[in-house]
């Protein structure tokens, strides 16, 4: 079976929300043993909206940094894709930043 780890950053506010949701279509499961399995750490973000864009916060033309929550899990790659659209749903920005790492399967 293969393995993939997906990481995300995301307001603080919404990480039970994400958690719960992510939980339901099983990409939070682990040997069928344990389930909610991911980690959560605070970080500091930047980004500055240019253009044409609608950030959720900050303003165009000028950076913005606030502190959010990189949330990690590892789930099946089968289950991969509906993860990262569960991501999309929850997530309040325009445009989230999400990284889906293959892993080796030893």
């Amino acid at each position: 079976m293969s393995w993939v780890k997906i990481e995300c950053f995301i307001p603080e506010e919404y990480v039970n929300a994400l958690r719960d949701e992510l939980n339901k279509i099983g990409a939070l499961t682990i040997d069928e043993r344990y389930d909610y399995c991911m980690s959560v750490s605070k970080v500091k973000g930047s980004w500055r909206p240019l253009d044409g864009a609608n950030p959720y916060l900050g303003e165009t033309g000028k950076v913005f940094e606030a502190e959010e929550a990189k949330v990690e899990f590892t789930c099946k790659k089968e289950i991969c894709k509906a993860a990262v659209e569960t991501i999309k749903k929850v997530h309040p920005y325009e445009k989230p930043v999400i990284n889906v790492i293959s892993l080796l399967d030893i």
